[in-house]
C-alpha cells in the first residue's frame, strides 16, 4: 500500500485567471496505472482524462477545451459539476413547504442545470492531498441563501480521487441551514475513441426502465419499459444502432438520447449503472453510482460550432454523458425520489468511473 501511495501524485499549477485577476488552479492526479486526471477550480471541472488504450497509447478520453478562456466564454458543460439542481425544472417553479420558489428559465420554458450561474460557473475552493484511497481534489462552495432563487446557506464538498484501480471516484456532500432541494452531478463527455463520432460505442445500462419525456424534455412522470424501445440497452448495443428510428422520444431529444434511466436495484450501495466499450482502442468505462437514475446523453445538441482541444470541431454525436444523479423535475413529482434537504440531514452521493482495457 505505501509502494502504491508513493507511485500517486497531485500537482497544482495556475491554468489562467478570470477577468478580476483570481488565479484559476488546475490539479493534475495521477496514478501508477497510467490513468492523469486533470481538475481545475473554477466549475470544479474535469477538464482533461488520460487513459492508455489496449496497445499503450495514451489518449484524453473527455471533450473540454486547451484553456480557460474558452470556459469562460461559454460551453455545454463539459466536464462542469452542476447544482444546486442538475437537469430539468418545469416552468422553473417548485413548492417547498407551503412556500413557491421561482428559478430561472434558461432552456426554453424549463430550469436547467442551477440556472444562469449554476455551481459550473462557481470558483470553488481547492484541497490537494494524498489519501489512503489515492491521489484527491476536495473541493468546497458556499451556495448562498436565495442564490439562482434556491432558498438555505447550501455548502456543498466534492472530492474527486483518481485510485489505484484506474478509477476516478466522486464523492459529493452537502448541508442545508434551511429545507431546500439539491441534485448534484458531474457533466462530463466521453469519447472512448480520443476523436470523431461516438455511435460505434457499446453501451450496457443497468436499466429496464426510461422517463419518457415531453417536447420540452420534462419527464411526463411515467416510467416506461425499454424493452421494445430504442432505449433498451439491457444487452450491450451500439449508441447508433437505432440512434435514427422513427420514435418520437429521440424527435424530442433533437436526433438522439436525453433522458433519464431508472437503475436497478436499492441505491443504498454502489452497483453497476452503465459499462461503454470501444472496439478500436479496447477501452471500457465502467460506471457505479449510489444514485437512482441515470442520464445518457449522446451529444445531440453538438453541432460542429464548437473548436476543443488540439483544434477539434466537436460535431453531433462527438461525446457521450452518463450523468448519475436523482430524476429531473423530481420535485414536481411526488412518486419520483425525493431531492428535498432538511437541516441536520446531510446529502450523500458517490459515483465511480472505473477504466479498463479489452484485448
Amino acid at each position: 500500500m505505501l509502494q502504491d501511495l508513493l507511485n500517486m501524485h497531485v500537482t497544482q499549477q495556475t491554468f489562467g485567471t478570470m477577468p478580476d485577476g483570481t488565479p484559476i488552479d488546475l490539479f493534475a492526479l495521477t496514478n501508477q496505472g497510467g490513468l492523469e486526471a486533470r481538475v481545475m477550480s473554477y466549475g470544479g471541472t474535469l477538464v482533461s482524462l488520460r487513459t492508455p488504450d489496449r496497445y499503450g497509447a495514451v489518449a484524453d478520453v473527455v471533450l473540454g477545451f486547451d484553456s480557460l478562456p474558452p470556459y469562460l466564454a461559454g460551453h455545454p458543460y463539459f466536464g462542469s459539476l452542476i447544482g444546486r439542481y442538475a437537469n430539468r425544472i418545469a416552468h422553473g417553479i417548485f413548492e417547498l413547504h407551503g412556500a413557491t420558489y421561482h428559478l430561472a428559465q434558461n432552456n426554453g420554458p424549463n430550469h436547467l442545470h442551477g440556472g444562469w450561474k449554476g455551481f459550473d460557473k462557481a470558483i470553488w475552493s481547492a484541497c490537494p492531498k494524498i489519501s489512503s484511497q489515492g491521489a484527491q481534489v476536495e473541493f468546497s462552495h458556499l451556495s448562498r441563501d436565495g442564490e439562482e432563487g434556491y432558498p438555505g446557506n447550501l455548502h456543498v464538498t466534492v472530492i474527486y480521487t483518481l485510485t489505484d484501480r484506474n478509477e476516478l471516484r466522486i464523492d459529493y456532500t452537502a448541508t442545508t441551514d434551511r429545507p431546500t432541494v439539491v441534485n448534484l452531478t458531474n457533466h462530463t463527455y466521453f469519447n472512448l475513441a480520443g476523436t470523431g463520432a461516438i455511435l460505434d460505442h457499446v453501451l450496457l445500462l443497468a436499466a429496464d426502465h426510461f422517463l419518457p419525456v415531453d417536447a420540452t424534455l420534462i419527464p411526463t412522470g411515467a416510467q416506461r419499459s425499454v424493452q421494445g424501445t430504442p432505449m433498451d440497452f439491457t444487452l450491450p448495443t451500439a449508441i447508433g444502432a437505432r440512434i435514427d428510428a422513427d420514435d418520437e422520444q429521440l424527435r424530442f431529444a433533437h436526433g438522439g438520447y436525453d433522458h433519464t434511466w431508472v437503475l436497478r436495484k436499492d441505491r443504498a450501495a454502489r452497483s453497476l449503472a452503465a459499462e461503454v466499450y470501444e472496439p478500436a482502442s479496447g477501452r471500457v468505462l465502467t460506471v457505479l453510482t449510489t444514485q437512482p437514475g441515470i442520464q445518457f446523453y449522446s451529444g445531440n445538441f453538438l453541432d460542429g460550432s464548437i473548436r476543443g482541444k488540439r483544434g477539434e470541431v466537436y460535431a453531433k454525436h462527438h461525446g457521450f454523458c452518463l450523468e448519475t444523479q436523482h430524476f429531473p423535475n423530481s420535485l414536481n413529482e411526488p412518486d419520483f425520489p425525493s431531492t428535498v434537504l432538511v437541516p441536520d440531514e446531510t446529502y450523500r452521493s458517490i459515483t465511480i468511473y472505473r477504466f479498463d482495457i479489452r484485448i
